[in-house]
């Protein structure tokens, strides 16, 4: 008798029967339906902080506050360049049998998306509370939507991963 499931395909200690070909494929759509949900998010807010410069009171806005404006469509701009990069990586290596280091260079480009989403999100908190509520609020929001998002984001998972 021998330990191989009935499709054949040893377990290779990950606690699923596949082939490392399998798990690279199952690893890259795990992957794009990921880049799917933020890649939503980052066009929505990008489209807001786009149509901005075209309200009324876009004028009233002082010199930070136009500064900061501009460094988050920059940011909006970076974060959806990397949450498109992978599909990109993938198009310039489609069949070269390098799936592994599409997937693996995808999850870089994702993490690195990930944090500048964080950026983008925080940063914009910071110019909506800043505009009605004062430079002091905006500061406030802005910071404590940065340690939410890192808490979500990143010390979450670690401590998920360590439990585990």
């Amino acid at each position: 008798m021998t330990d191989e499931p009935a499709g054949g395909v040893p377990d290779r200690g990950h606690g699923r029967p596949e082939t490392p070909e399998q798990r690279s494929d199952r690893n890259w759509n795990e992957l794009l339906q990921e880049l799917r949900v933020m890649q939503t998010g980052v066009q929505i807010l990008t489209g807001f902080l786009l149509i901005l410069p075209f309200q009324s009171r876009f004028g009233d806005l002082d010199d930070f506050q136009r500064a900061v404006y501009l460094a988050l469509v920059l940011v909006c701009v970076a974060t959806t360049g990397l949450l498109v990069a992978p599909v990109a990586l993938h198009r310039g290596l489609f069949r070269q049998h390098l799936k592994r280091s599409v997937v693996t260079g995808g999850d870089r480009m994702a993490r690195a998306g990930l944090v500048l989403l964080a950026i983008a999100l925080a940063g914009t908190a910071e110019l909506v509370f800043d505009v009605v509520m004062g430079r002091t609020a905006g500061i406030v929001v802005g910071a404590a939507s940065a340690v939410v998002l890192l808490g979500l984001w990143a010390v979450v998972p670690a401590v998920v991963r360590r439990r585990s």
